[in-house]
């Protein structure tokens, strides 16, 4: 058993509970009539909302409910643009890098936890194990997002949807998981010098963090995407 610091448990939880809670608040608000014009976001709200809790959760009112449909139907019948398309670029880039976070964040949780019940190894470590896992399973959810976004907007056949998806969010998944992976590298070897338990709060907690640093390094990539017309402005 590895004894971690009471007041960072805490903290571990209270983060994760704050989490839940944010991503429960947005699930509601949108069965309550604020569904997303794009289905796609009505998952990738509550699952982004997961890992940044309350910032996820002001995001989400202050710039998510602008895109639903709602709130897209009053501008059409007043006659006005729609208000989702009028964000700042920078909100638009934030809004394509947590697009692609949530599919990593849902294919890097299934794994972390699978691996609770089947743990791997490779070169000695758990770690190392994981992040191959992790990097396809947040493949291949990550180029499912996009594929469910690109396909209905630009009415493209199933392969040519694909092709796109790959094209759009490839290098920005990537650059994705490197954050994920750098930051858990630092924990791991760096701040606690051995592997935390995926059993206890504080592991998830650093990987809440190491979503944050996913944006962080997927922001900058998916600038270039959408201001190059590759990914599609959301």
């Amino acid at each position: 058993m590895i004894n971690m610091p009471e007041w960072l448990v805490y903290l571990a939880i209270i983060s994760l509970v704050l989490g839940i809670a944010s991503a429960f608040l947005i699930a509601i608000d949108l069965v309550r009539g604020h569904r997303q014009q794009m289905w796609i976001m009505n998952l990738v709200w509550p699952i982004t909302a997961l890992y940044s809790g309350p910032i996820g959760l002001w995001f989400y009112f202050y710039v998510g409910r602008l895109s639903s449909q709602q709130s897209v139907q009053n501008a059409e019948r007043q006659g006005k643009e729609n208000p989702g398309k009028m964000k700042p670029f920078y909100q638009t880039v934030g809004l394509a890098a947590t697009h692609c976070g949530s599919g990593c964040t849902v294919g890097d949780i299934l794994v972390e936890t699978i691996l609770i019940v089947v743990p791997l190894t490779l070169f000695g470590k758990p770690i190392f194990a994981a992040w191959v896992i992790d990097y396809i399973a947040a493949f291949a959810f990550g180029i499912a997002f996009q594929y469910f976004t690109i396909q209905p907007m630009r009415h493209l056949p199933p392969r040519e949807g694909l092709i796109a998806a790959l094209k759009a969010d490839a290098l920005s998944l990537t650059a994705w998981q490197i954050g994920m992976y750098g930051w858990m590298g630092i924990v791991t070897f760096g701040i606690f010098d051995h592997e935390l338990p995926k059993t206890g709060p504080v592991f998830w907690f650093m990987m809440q963090i190491a979503m944050l640093a996913g944006f962080a390094t997927s922001y900058p990539i998916n600038w270039w995407l959408v201001k190059a017309g590759i990914k599609e402005k959301m």
